[in-house]
C-alpha cells in the first residue's frame, strides 16, 4: 500500500479580504506524478508556499509524511523547482558542478564541510537528467532547456523523497518541451520519485503523468488521468472561466 506523503485537509487562505484558497483537500502518494493545472490567479502559487511551510492556512490543516507541517523537520526530503527563466542571472559565474553541488546544503548546512562523495553526487544527480557531459560548463553557457534540467538535479542531490515543479517549461522552446517532460517521467517511472508539476497551461498534460489536480481557488477534480481525459471540453471551460484545449 503506497504511504501518503501529502495531506492537505480543508485547506482555505485569503490575503487580507482577498480569498484565494476555499477548502482544498489533496492528497499525493508514493509514486505519483500529479499535475495541478489552474489559470493564472488561481492560487497555483499559494498552494505551493503552504506545502513548502512558507504560509500557514488560514483553516485546516497540511501534513507531510503524517506530521503536521508545522512541526515537520525534514525539509530536505521535498525537493522544490522554481521558475528558472524570470529570476535567473545567466551571467551568475558559476559551474554546473558548482551550482547542483549547493543543493546538499539542505542537508549538511551553509557552515559545514561537503561530505567526502559529494562529486559521485553531483554526478549521479546530473546523469539521472542527462547532463552529466556539461559538469564543467559554466551554467550561463547552456540554454533554458539545459539550465532547467540543472536546477532538478540540485534538487535531486539531497535525495528527496518528493520533487515539485513551478512551471518548469517557462522559457524552453517548444522543441525541448517534450523530451523535458520524458527526462520527468524517466525519473519517476525509474526512481520512483514522486513527482507535482504545477502549469497553468492544460496543454501540458500527456500520457506521461498518473493523476490529474484542476486548481481554481478550490480543487474542482482531482484523480487519475484517464479519469480526467473523460471530462467534457464544456466542463473545462466552466471551471476555469474561459477556453481550454486538452491534449492527449
Amino acid at each position: 500500500m503506497s504511504q501518503t506523503l501529502i495531506d492537505m485537509k480543508n485547506v482555505s487562505f485569503q490575503y487580507e479580504y482577498t480569498q484565494v484558497l476555499k477548502n482544498i483537500s489533496l492528497k499525493v502518494e508514493e509514486g505519483d506524478f500529479l499535475a495541478i493545472l489552474g489559470p493564472n490567479g488561481s492560487g497555483k502559487s499559494t498552494l505551493l508556499k503552504l506545502l513548502l511551510g512558507l504560509l500557514k492556512p488560514m483553516t485546516g490543516e497540511v501534513q507531510l509524511f503524517g506530521q503536521s507541517n508545522e512541526t515537520f523537520r525534514n525539509r530536505e526530503w521535498i525537493g522544490y523547482v522554481s521558475q528558472k527563466s524570470n529570476a535567473f542571472n545567466s551571467g551568475f559565474p558559476a559551474t554546473v558542478e558548482e551550482v547542483v553541488k549547493s543543493g546538499l546544503t539542505k542537508k549538511t548546512g551553509l557552515l559545514k564541510k561537503m561530505p567526502k562523495d559529494a562529486n559521485f553526487k553531483v554526478i549521479e544527480a546530473l546523469t539521472s537528467v542527462g547532463m552529466e557531459q556539461y559538469h564543467t560548463r559554466n551554467i550561463g553557457q547552456l540554454s533554458g532547456g539545459q539550465q532547467q534540467r540543472v536546477f532538478i538535479a540540485r534538487a535531486l542531490i539531497s535525495d528527496p523523497k518528493v520533487l515539485i515543479l513551478d512551471e518548469p517549461t517557462v522559457g524552453i522552446d517548444h522543441e525541448n518541451v517534450q523530451s523535458f517532460y520524458d527526462m520527468l517521467a524517466k525519473l519517476n517511472e525509474e526512481q520512483n520519485k514522486t513527482i507535482i508539476l504545477v502549469t497553468h497551461d492544460v496543454d501540458t498534460v500527456s500520457n506521461r503523468i498518473s493523476h490529474v489536480a484542476c486548481l481554481n481557488q478550490t480543487i474542482h477534480f482531482h484523480g487519475f488521468k484517464k479519469e480526467f481525459d473523460t471530462i467534457s471540453q464544456t466542463q473545462l471551460d466552466n471551471w476555469y472561466g474561459h477556453s481550454v484545449r486538452k491534449i492527449h
